[in-house]
């Protein structure tokens, strides 16, 4: 049994509630996919491996909630409990994996990415660096702008104030390698068109979707085989899920990288919104919103506040 004390709003959240993942789940059910906190009671299993007091992080569906369950086998041991290593879960992992699975990064390869000041993006952005290759990315201020060149981004174009797509086609006219997109809508479109020869487009998310009806803005695929024909393009999906042989090994890597100080974890608890840091159950509601707005710079995590008259 553990105590939450920071969980992590992901844009999975919608998608979960919305019906989009699993159509089958009726409500009401539990939702949230990660949490960090400590071990307040073990089963007779876990005690070889765990001790009361112990920092874990779970990622686990219906980790919105101040006490939650998880089997030994699916928590991950960590040296103090720290929003930081949150970030690494789903959102971390999610960059590792994509593109060393799927992006073949290699020096000098141009990386395109979408939303890149975000909770993944982050990751994105370090990790395309750390490959040596040249990384452009997208985000809606100026602010954002100034911390993707902290954490080593070549090129920003703040969409607000410039034409993604005019920047990319004079700065970039051979096109770009890899696109990490997570916007979808037109930005998905745009990506498409800015492929290089061999280019690869990898899909981990379409926010700009999320809050439809339908959960997805149409795109203009009808012409999606003769581009990727002209160019042997690609677009790949990526689901964290189908990739879980994976998972271990890259969140061994990113916790190692943090570590050694070689990887920047930024985590935005809110306090720049109206009604300041997000804290407490009652207060995810509010950071779902404030990623919807664009507003976060990082991973958003919510606190948990330690109960003093605890049930336990």
């Amino acid at each position: 049994l553990f105590s939450s004390r920071f969980v992590g709003i992901n844009a999975s959240d919608i998608n979960y509630s919305a019906g989009r993942y699993d159509a089958s789940v009726k409500p009401p059910f539990d939702i949230g996919f990660e949490g960090v906190g400590e071990v307040v009671a073990l089963g007779l299993s876990a005690s070889a491996d765990y001790t009361v007091g112990q920092a874990v992080a779970y990622v686990k569906a219906g980790s919105f909630a101040e006490y939650t369950v998880v089997p030994a086998k699916q928590a991950v041991p960590l040296p103090s409990v720290k929003p930081e290593f949150l970030t690494l879960m789903v959102s971390g992992a999610t960059a590792y994996i994509s593109l060393k699975e799927l992006g073949e990064l290699s020096e000098g390869k141009k990386v395109l990415v979408t939303a890149a000041a975000g909770g993944t993006g982050q990751f994105a952005v370090q990790l395309a660096k750390k490959a040596e290759c040249h990384v452009i990315g997208t985000c809606s201020s100026d602010e954002k702008g100034g911390f993707l060149k902290s954490i080593g981004c070549d090129r920003t174009i703040n969409y607000k104030t410039e034409n993604v797509e005019s920047v990319l086609r004079k700065d970039y006219p051979e096109g770009v390698d890899i696109v990490y997109e997570s916007v979808g809508g037109k930005m998905f479109d745009l990506a498409l068109n800015c492929l290089a020869t061999k280019g690869c487009l990898i899909v981990i998310g379409f926010i700009a979707g999320y809050q439809n009806p339908t959960g997805l803005q149409p795109i203009k695929a009808e012409l999606l085989p003769a581009k990727l024909l002209k160019k042997s393009a690609s677009v790949r999906g990526f689901f964290l899920n189908h990739y879980l042989s994976k998972y271990k090994m890259a969140l061994k890597h990113l916790l190692e990288m943090y570590e050694r100080g070689d990887l920047v974890c930024e985590v935005d608890f809110g306090d720049m919104s109206p009604e300041g840091k997000f804290t407490g159950l009652e207060s995810v509601f509010r950071a779902v919103d404030y990623m919807y707005m664009g507003k976060n710079i990082g991973k958003i995590v919510v606190e948990l506040p330690h109960s003093v008259n605890s049930k336990l």
